[in-house]
């Protein structure tokens, strides 16, 4: 079939679905008399996800694929909150839901939020009860206690039983499906998908199970699914199958998978060849990054913060080396809740990462992948404009009010959008500051203006010199903007990229730019602890992120000879 003919895809990414009409078997809140799951605002200001506004997103990015006539769907990923099998059966009716109305078909991967292991693990969240109080919810029933509540609907299962509840969509051979396999062959049996593995000293060994696949939807379009959830044994001895006993994948991806699972490298390279014999067009996938998709615009942060998640969760160079060995072109991955178009290679053997945004964090969005000759277009679709839900405003201020606490800004938005971007500035305030930054440079700069710290790096009359580019009618603001607004910004535009210049005004972009100037400083040169020498190399990083911005689009055109990726 001649790549105008193949249909269209859509990829959402890090949906982190949470339904908050569920029960858990808790006094839950009630909201205009009816009673709801909603997550604590306490924890949703520590987490890089939002969890009460995701079933509202969901449904927007499934109606937005309806409306465009788009039959194919992949799920990136961490398609469910946390796995939890309450909240994935009531994912599982929502996708039944579409494939019926809409003839809709979804092609899942497995996240580190979705599974774990051969036998799952416990799950505790805080929730708002009755009395608007922060209650714990658990799994796990010996943490049950006066104020806690248990039920086994917490529970995230293992491979795979986890797998049940998402079974029809891609990951068991479906009777439409033109062409269906997985590393091990054509049997989608569990028994026959089986690897082993083993700690190092020997002593933790399992088969554990892979749910890579490779599927035809439609003639000449072959989905490559990866599986890149990697559970390694640690040393010693523990129960079987119990959590303790494996490291996470969530750090480990790709890293670890060249390790563990070498037979995937291999298949890639096999299916790439028969692609490229039968003339097929061939998109990989899986949760996890295959190259940095920050584009090495966060070395200042390693600097600055060690080894933060960001840096345990980039991939090494052998990966990329293995993968264009193996003859992959194009992959798109989740887990970072990040917008990058990554390239790596050169000639003929060239590999580009192409990262999707998550659904629960700045900034909403998920991709479309467009067969356009010769090649692919990948357009990006926001849903910043969708309304966010009052009823769970309603919650959160019923929460801050029990404890005597300030409301957040985040409750008076009425846009999504603007929800994430307020919800940032919460998250540089109660993650951040706390968990990564230096304790001597919060003190240093809380409360400060710009103003303050250009005169504290500068001296007097420093900030002159800093908006001197800038129109005058815009100084004023300028000098005054509040450290913290200038940090969240940092972030938005480190995670965002091209996506994050339209949220953020024209004044304060131009502001950047003029403070990297002026006082910026590269990472390489490394930080001398002090606090100087910090905001001088966390200003240098604003060029960075801006410039990989500025070269971003949202629609990118990816010719059918990879060396060659174009913004459209």
């Amino acid at each position: 079939m001649p790549m105008a003919d193949l249909p269209r895809i859509a990829v959402i990414a890090d949906a982190h679905f949470h339904d908050l009409e569920t029960d858990f078997a808790f006094p839950a809140i009630e909201v205009d008399g009816k009673a709801l799951a909603i997550r604590s605002w306490a924890d949703t200001r520590e987490s890089t996800r939002v969890f009460n506004e995701s079933a509202r997103a969901l449904d927007e990015a499934l109606s937005e694929v309806a409306r465009r006539g788009i039959r194919h769907v992949v799920l990136l990923g961490d398609y469910t909150d946390d796995g939890q099998r309450q909240t994935a059966e009531r994912l599982r009716t929502i996708l039944e839901r579409h494939e019926r109305e809409n003839d809709t078909r979804f092609y899942a991967l497995p996240g580190n939020h979705d599974i774990f292991g051969p036998r799952g693990r416990h799950h505790t969240k805080q929730f708002l009860d009755v009395n608007d109080a922060r209650v714990l919810v658990t799994s796990d029933e010996e943490m049950a206690c006066p104020g806690t509540y248990a039920t086994p609907s917490m529970y995230c299962e293992g491979y795979p039983t986890g797998l049940a509840p998402m079974a029809a969509f891609g990951y068991f051979r479906r009777s439409d499906d033109i062409h269906w396999e997985t590393p091990f062959g054509a049997s989608d049996k569990v028994e026959d998908r089986l690897y082993d593995v083993s700690s190092p000293d020997g002593r933790n060994r399992y088969a554990l199970m892979d749910a890579t696949y490779l599927v035809e939807p439609e003639p000449g379009l072959w989905l490559m699914m990866i599986d890149a959830n990697v559970f390694e044994p640690r040393d010693g001895m523990f129960p079987e199958g119990d959590e303790a006993a494996f490291v996470d994948s969530t750090g480990a991806g790709w890293n670890a998978l060249l390790k563990l699972k070498p037979f995937i490298i291999d298949w890639i390279a096999d299916v790439s060849a028969r692609a490229r014999r039968l003339g097929k067009t061939l998109l990989a996938f899986s949760h996890y990054p295959v190259l940095d998709p920050f584009d090495g615009a966060t070395g200042a942060e390693g600097v600055l913060f060690g080894e933060t998640n960001i840096a345990r969760r980039t991939p090494r160079k052998e990966v990329a080396q293995a993968l264009i060995d193996a003859g992959m072109t194009l992959h798109f991955s989740g887990h970072l809740h990040v917008e990058g178009v990554t390239h790596r290679g050169s000639g003929d053997g060239v590999l580009t990462n192409i990262a999707v945004p998550s659904l629960v964090a700045f900034p909403p969005a998920f991709k479309i992948v467009e067969p356009s000759a010769p090649g692919l277009l990948v357009e990006t679709v926001e849903l910043s404009s969708s309304a966010v839900d009052p009823r769970i405003s309603c919650g959160y201020r019923r929460e801050m009010a029990h404890l005597t606490e300030e409301a957040d800004s985040a409750f008076d938005v009425s846009d999504y959008g603007s929800f994430l971007k307020a919800h940032k500035r919460a998250l540089v305030q109660h993650r951040y500051f706390p968990k990564e930054w230096p304790k001597e440079a919060v003190e240093a700069i809380s409360g400060l203006t710009v103003e303050d710290v250009c005169k504290r790096l500068g001296g007097p009359g420093a900030i002159e010199s800093v908006i001197a580019a800038c129109p005058p009618e815009d100084a004023t603001d300028l000098v005054r903007l509040e450290m913290l607004e200038l940090i969240t910004d940092w972030y938005c535009l480190r995670q965002a990229s091209v996506l994050a210049l339209d949220k953020i005004s024209a004044p304060h972009l131009r502001l950047y730019r003029a403070l990297a100037a002026r006082f910026g400083s590269a990472a390489e040169g490394g930080w001398d602890g002090s606090t100087d020498t910090f905001l001088s190399i966390f200003f240098g990083a604003f060029d960075a992120f801006l410039d990989r911005a500025e070269t971003g689009s949202l629609r990118v055109h990816i010719e059918s000879t990879p060396s060659n990726v174009e913004a459209a």
